[in-house]
């Protein structure tokens, strides 16, 4: 018996020519438009359920809010997708284009969100910078003390992660992806042409291409094939509050705490909050996911600062979640050194799911047709090789 969002009971075949490692945003999006290019026998491998890793944890921001053209235009792409979604995938993906609005507190981060501004409506995005006074128009009861300026784009969004997750699995399954949960893939064996997943359940998988969509989790099995990649991954916590009345439509980024909240369209207040310096792991297991007292004085602090209102409102659920951290900033996407057959979706330093649309799609092309993208090549996974990575001047918020 299968299961149209996946299924630890979901036969698998005993080849295939894609084997895609993952069932989160990255791992599905590139399984359902493979489906849609081509022909190829498709499987998904997922450790858990689908909503395990980092796609199930996150606040659900997509946002075309950013300080380099290249992802600038990868968002604006990615949002055209999430816009149609719902009706593509037959899923209430609870899509609600509020916007973004960012506050700056001090002139370095005001002449940020300028710059940003002037190079956004050269690419056709609509953003602006508002005062502290219209920001207070866009959401009456924001306390603006201190704000120098704030950056407002109206076509940025908020999802519910969970529907895109199901939707990709069911559309995916519904074209013939086996989609397989609760499965582990023990250690990938390189063979003549082909490769061997050895999956916890005993059984084998011999693939043509394999999909590393494991973001923070790939680390152990990319081992296995003698693959060693930079990316690290850095816990981060996130929140949610009983519900209110709504009175905001963006989500609000205050960037001298690293606070993002919006407002579902059930009422809860969902926020996070930057902790200080990334704690990096090695590994993302040894991540710890429960809940921290630290966490809430913080975003306590941060939140009333914005909104002095919630001061009182109840917290109803508080979860962390693991954040994939590359050296540059930049996603480890494509052809692995060594095993051009091994593909990467790996460092997505908190923005993967906003991402996962447009990149699954980029991925898809390239799997499916040898199309490669300016991306694809700016993200080369042998780019650290040669040690001359450089980081890049970019506003690390998840939404």
């Amino acid at each position: 018996m299968t299961c149209g969002y996946g299924s630890p009971r979901t036969p698998l075949p005993n080849e295939v020519d894609v084997a895609i490692v993952g069932g989160g945003i990255m791992g599905l999006s590139t399984a359902y438009h493979l489906a849609r290019q081509s022909y190829l026998r498709i499987a998904v491998i997922e450790a858990s359920y689908l909503a395990a890793g980092a796609s199930g944890r996150n606040g659900g921001g997509v946002r075309m809010q950013w300080s380099d053209p290249d992802n600038v235009e990868l968002m604006m792409e990615s949002l055209r997708i999430c816009r149609g979604l719902t009706q593509e995938l037959g899923i209430n993906t609870w899509f609600r284009q509020g916007g973004y609005l960012f506050l700056a507190r001090t002139e370095a981060q005001a002449e940020q969100l300028e710059a940003n501004a002037v190079m956004h409506r050269s690419l056709g995005a609509p953003t602006r910078l508002v005062s502290a006074d219209a920001a207070r128009d866009i959401v009456p009861e924001l306390d603006t003390s201190g704000v120098v300026v704030a950056s407002f784009n109206p076509m940025d969004a908020v999802v519910f992660p969970w529907p895109f997750l199901w939707g990709y699995a069911a559309r995916a399954t519904a074209m013939g992806v086996a989609v397989r949960t609760h499965t582990p893939v023990e250690r990938i064996e390189p063979a003549t042409a082909t490769y061997h997943l050895h999956l916890a359940s005993g059984e084998r998988l011999e693939a043509d291409t394999v999909v590393m969509a494991t973001g923070a989790y790939g680390h152990r099995l990319n081992r296995t094939l003698g693959i060693e990649l930079p990316n690290r991954p850095h816990r981060h916590e996130i929140l949610s509050t009983a519900p209110l009345k709504p009175f905001f439509d963006p989500l609000v980024v205050d960037l001298s705490t690293g606070l993002y909240a919006s407002q579902s369209t059930r009422g809860e207040v969902v926020a996070g909050v930057t902790m200080g310096a990334p704690d990096f792991h090695a590994r993302a297991d040894e991540i710890d996911l429960s809940s921290s007292l630290a966490f809430l004085e913080r975003i306590g602090r941060a939140l009333t600062r914005v909104f002095p209102r919630l001061g009182g409102v109840s917290v109803l659920r508080q979860w962390a979640g693991p954040y994939d951290f590359s050296p540059d900033g930049d996603p480890i996407v494509g052809p692995s050194p060594g095993h051009p057959k091994v593909i990467q979706m790996c460092g997505f330093t908190g923005h993967g799911f906003m991402m996962g649309p447009a990149v699954g799609r980029i991925v898809a092309r390239y799997i499916a047709t040898g199309e490669s993208h300016r991306l694809l090549e700016r993200w080369s996974p042998s780019r650290f090789a040669d040690g001359g990575v450089r980081k890049r001047r970019e506003v690390m918020i998840i939404g």
